[in-house]
């Protein structure tokens, strides 16, 4: 009999990068099972992300910690470290790390099981296939890699190199199996939805992708993650509208900012105002959940375009607002731009909006309250018996506020309709 090897996995970053996991994982040619520390596995997989620098502080210190709990035991497991971090720093990192076994980069992803099989002196088996690390009710769809914007601030083009479309029977044979293993809903992924098919040739790539996704059976939600501003046309939302369910009318959009001055200097790619942008989707879905990122401190940002910004927030009301100070990242244009933002001016405009933003979204929710909705099971809550974990279709999985439901009926990876009974700035609390 083949030998059961134990395999700790730490996935950092993004959805794509989990999905990168999720492969590397099924991909493996020997049999595995889940370990719960690096110390009790017989390898140990780390996918980092470089995007800004807390995310390669928080993969550093993954790698160090997990090279210390291993450090003195025989025989001592094999430490792969994967994804973004080898890829931004190269063979400075690699020199910095000689604890470090095996080396991955995101465009290896095929080669990574080969070598782990290798260092481990495994017997071959048969892979298993792409392995799910989500709860039973949603799974990643990751569409395309890299990105062909050239933002000033952002990393990724360096790290993750420009667009690649992944073919498209390709994306719904994994669906389908996804489905298949009990998947409610398809969360569609990429740096920019909209632009997949572009480096294919294609005009409407993402139309004709989920022209194949729809019909699927067994897919009770499609949600898009995530949808530049300046794909946004109403051509593409008067498709959407169409197309009616299993697509959520949730819009994530990435404005970044509003002011005109501040989105020149970013390098965002030409797109509407995002007044203009919010109106269209709300012209086309009058229901609409619509969720943007901020970044505010971006080098010559003064009062007054900040201001812009946070007028924007506080009249346009969306369900969703993330907010993040900008890093100056080795490399990036922005970096060596004049004006360069104090850190505690930074984060006192982050305040501001999210302060704002926390009582616009107790508003919204508590507009729900009385309602009958659908609420889709992730998981048992960890400490109170009776009580699960799940989201409406405005919520997105792990990055949005979650709906508290319980009652008959109710379990991990179930569709229940759920009425409403409370909710608090960014939860909500329902009964079957």
């Amino acid at each position: 009999m083949s030998k059961i090897y134990r395999v700790h996995t730490i996935s950092l970053g993004c959805p794509k990068n989990r999905v990168d996991t999720e492969a590397v994982l099924g991909g493996l040619p020997f049999a595995t099972t889940p370990a719960e520390s690096p110390d009790a596995a017989d390898l140990v997989v780390i996918n980092t992300c470089s995007f800004i620098a807390p995310a390669v502080e928080e993969s550093v210190a993954a790698i160090l910690e997990a090279s210390e709990a291993i450090r003195e035991l025989t025989p001592r497991p094999v430490l792969a470290v994967l994804g973004c971090l080898p890829s931004r720093f190269g063979q400075d990192l690699r020199d910095g790390l000689p604890e470090v076994d095996i080396w991955g980069l995101p465009s290896e992803l095929d080669l990574i099981p080969g070598r782990l099989a290798a260092a481990l002196g495994a017997e071959p088996a048969a892979p298993t296939g792409r392995l799910a690390s989500t709860p039973p009710s949603y799974a990643y769809l990751k569409i395309a890699e890299g990105c062909d914007h050239a933002c000033r601030y952002c990393t990724i083009p360096s790290i993750r190199g420009g667009l690649v479309s992944r073919p498209m029977d390709s994306l719904v044979a994994e669906s389908r199996r996804l489905l298949e293993k009990g998947a409610s809903e398809i969360v569609v992924v990429a740096q920019d939805v909209t632009a997949y098919g572009r480096d294919l040739g294609q005009k409407d790539g993402l139309k004709h992708l989920l022209d194949a996704l729809l019909p699927l059976a067994g897919l009770k939600w499609l949600r898009l993650l995530y949808l530049y501003p300046s794909g946004m046309t109403d051509s593409l939302l008067a498709y959407l509208a169409g197309a009616g369910r299993p697509f959520v009318p949730y819009f994530d959009i990435p404005f970044q900012h509003v002011h005109p001055d501040m989105l020149a200097a970013m390098g965002r790619p030409k797109a509407a105002a995002a007044e203009v942008i919010v109106e269209r989707v709300r012209r086309h879905f009058p229901q609409a959940a619509l969720r943007s990122t901020f970044i505010v401190g971006l080098p010559g940002e003064k009062k007054e375009h900040f201001e812009t910004l946070l007028n924007f927030v506080n009249e346009t009301k969306l369900h969703h607002v993330g907010v993040f100070p900008y890093h100056a990242e080795a490399g990036t244009p922005a970096a060596a731009m004049p004006g360069q933002v104090r850190r505690d001016v930074k984060a006192r405009r982050v305040d501001a909006i999210m302060t704002a933003q926390r009582e616009i979204s107790a508003d919204i929710l508590e507009g729900y309250v009385g309602t009958d909705m659908e609420v889709l099971v992730d998981s048992v809550h960890p400490e109170w018996p009776g009580l699960h974990v799940g989201r409406t279709w405005f919520q997105a999985p792990e990055i949005d506020g979650v709906t508290y439901v319980s009652g008959p009926g109710v379990a991990p990876g179930a569709m229940v309709t759920a009425t409403i009974e409370d909710s608090k700035d960014y939860d909500l609390v329902s009964l079957t």
